[in-house]
């Protein structure tokens, strides 16, 4: 008898999350790993939350909550939503979950049948395409190319649609190509939309506070109030707040979808952590000062990782405008030899490569649904992100 169901076949561990189990255990053996894959801000999570937690902690308030999250912490989202996206929200309108990965995996168990489609622009990060399936949808990639910014073009998603899209997922900024979208350019998506009752989206802002150049962020609902009725837009508080850890991701959406969500987490999870919501709680209700500097940080090491990778040989560089990822082309060792004869046939060949050659653990576009391409997250130390620079120079100067 196979124990395991065939659904599992479907999809495959995410790789993000494999590369930095495997780049630890190469540590703990004793390689001096250079990793740059982790999608987490090197920064602490801000003291106010951290004593927050203490003050609910020694409150007891550390019990099971509503399964939908506390009314104080949907109060705080709902006042989120306002301040920062001209968002109106009531709260059976809002779902707290166990990070924004839940709140998307809520969302399409609830609304997909099988053959239902959902239309995911590649680059994407690893696990959308990978939950589609598991509800026993089919993802629909549509390739976005460097040539006009990773962004997904009305047209494309026009020529994508058929009767049996349920859903347009839109990340901006993007994981991994670091792309957002200006005003204008979610109004020509929007027109589309607007065409298409039957297509709902899962705008997903998790790194919405982390823009640089001065860019100004819009989320979809908020360019077209009229397709608010059919979004669900997502947001959490690991990335612009550094709590991954604590695990709190949310959405607002209409009212039915998110009884749906909340039926179907409280067989799931259950409630969030309750402390893990005293400390959500405390990051949107408290001072945001420092997020313009931690997001200052992080443009000075975008520009000096950009700077580099373009001055090494075979790799090419877009200067993304969002999130704290580059997402490179090595199209140009594509075909090369290693000192040991090894043609380099691919971008997860090369990332292997670089790997064995120089201990630099990174991640291949494919697993991003677009190569040759590969992804160096600067959420880290400008010394660790310099070291792996030198280590990336060096494995592509080693190529004939």
């Amino acid at each position: 008898m196979n124990l395991i169901a065939a659904r599992l076949n479907r999809i495959k561990p995410s790789p993000s999350s494999m590369a930095g189990q495997r780049a630890r255990e190469l540590r703990a053996a004793g390689r001096d790993i250079v990793g740059l894959t982790s999608g987490e801000p090197d920064f602490d999570t801000p003291p106010n939350v951290c004593e927050a937690v203490v003050r609910a902690m020694a409150a007891s308030k550390t019990k099971y909550t509503d399964v939908g999250g506390t009314p104080e912490l949907k109060a705080a989202i709902i006042a989120k939503f306002g301040r920062d996206n001209g968002l109106s929200y009531e709260p059976g309108e809002i779902i707290v979950g166990t990070g924004g990965k839940q709140i998307i995996f809520n969302a399409l168990m609830c609304t997909l049948e099988a053959g239902d489609e959902v239309i995911v622009p590649a680059p994407y990060w690893v696990s959308y395409p990978d939950i589609a399936l598991l509800a026993d949808g089919k993802p629909v990639i549509v390739t976005c190319r460097p040539e006009t910014g990773f962004k997904l073009q009305p047209e494309d998603l026009e020529r994508a649609i058929t009767p049996r899209t349920r859903w347009l997922v839109l990340n901006a900024p993007n994981n991994p190509s670091g792309a957002t979208y200006t005003r204008a350019e979610l109004r020509a998506l929007a027109d589309v939309l607007l065409r298409h009752p039957q297509v709902w989206v899962m705008s997903d802002d998790i790194y919405e506070h982390i823009l640089y150049d001065g860019r100004r962020f819009c989320t979809i609902a908020q360019v077209e109030p009229a397709l608010k009725e059919r979004t669900l837009t997502i947001n959490g508080v690991s990335k612009a707040y550094a709590m991954t850890g604590w695990r709190i991701g949310y959405g607002g959406a209409p009212a039915a979808l998110i009884k749906a969500m909340v039926k179907l987490q409280s067989q799931s999870t259950s409630n969030p952590s309750s402390i893990g919501q005293a400390a959500a709680l405390e990051a949107l209700s408290g001072p945001q000062d420092f997020i313009p500097e931690r997001t200052r940080i992080f443009q000075q090491r975008r520009d000096a990782v950009v700077a580099e990778l373009n001055r090494i040989p075979g790799i090419t560089c877009h200067l993304p405008e969002g999130a704290f990822y580059v997402y490179p082309s090595c199209a140009g060792v594509i075909g090369k030899k290693t000192p040991d004869g090894q043609v380099i046939t691919s971008d997860a060949e090369f990332v292997m490569y670089l790997l064995e050659a120089q201990n630099l653990a990174l991640l291949q576009g494919e697993a991003y649904g677009l190569s040759p391409f590969f992804r160096i997250s600067f959420a880290t130390s400008m010394e660790r992100l310099q070291e792996g620079c030198r280590r990336l120079r060096l494995a592509c100067e080693a190529l004939s």
